[in-house]
């Protein structure tokens, strides 16, 4: 069993939000998994262009680190996400790959995947909109989001160490979710619509967008 954590701060090892991810990699491995940690503001990774080559051809066109990152996030079991609030969002260098797996979604390539998201902030529960988001997004690319936590660093070192003790449990819950396949019903009720809209767009766009619409046929041909 393979979990992948992001920390997307850029504070490198001065971040919160990556002790945060570490917290939760510690559960896992607590749990026999085996985990990798990507610091992602560390890479190389350009802006989405919206040119569509992913769509007709199934890879990126630019010659950057992504793909590096990419291949890592296809072949893993679980995910752990983090990212501080910035301007009640997740970091540009998150936004950024999210842009860049326009291919991911349209495929619903994380179908079978679980996913952890932990979040930090300045402002007092403003870390939720951080969560809620990358659950929501998380959710659309076809993985099961086991849970998240997060924590407003003005509250202090002890709420700190309260939200560690979160995210170290959440590890401890990915792994058994992975390990029992746990199907959450709401969320796969969400799962089969996203499937049921995107093989739509993707038939929409056959002419232009023939990997998709190619392996859409395939896996309905299985």
């Amino acid at each position: 069993m393979k979990i992948l954590g992001i920390n997307a701060s850029p504070r490198s090892s001065n971040s919160q939000t990556l002790k945060l991810v570490k917290a939760v990699l510690n559960g896992a491995r607590s749990k026999g998994a085996k985990t990798e940690l990507v610091d992602i503001c560390k890479l190389n990774i350009e802006f989405c262009t919206a040119c569509g080559i992913c769509h007709k051809k199934g890879k990126c066109v630019k010659k950057d680190d992504f793909q590096f990152l990419y291949e890592k996030v296809l072949t893993t079991d679980g995910l752990v996400m983090g990212s501080p609030n910035y301007c009640r969002s997740v970091t540009a260098q998150m936004k950024t790959i999210i842009d860049r797996m326009a291919d991911a979604i349209h495929c619903q390539l994380l179908i079978g995947k679980y996913t952890v998201n932990v979040a930090t902030s300045g402002g007092t529960g403003q870390y939720k909109q951080v969560t809620e988001y990358l659950n929501k997004i998380m959710l659309n690319f076809g993985s099961f989001v086991t849970g998240s936590t997060g924590v407003s660093i003005r509250q202090g070192p002890k709420a700190f160490e309260n939200a560690e003790k979160r995210a170290f449990q959440l590890g401890e819950n990915l792994t058994e979710d992975i390990s029992v396949k746990k199907n959450y019903p709401n969320q796969r009720r969400i799962m089969k619509e996203n499937r049921t809209y995107f093989q739509s767009l993707v038939k929409m766009h056959k002419d232009d967008w023939s990997h998709e619409f190619e392996y859409w046929n395939r896996i309905d041909g299985r």
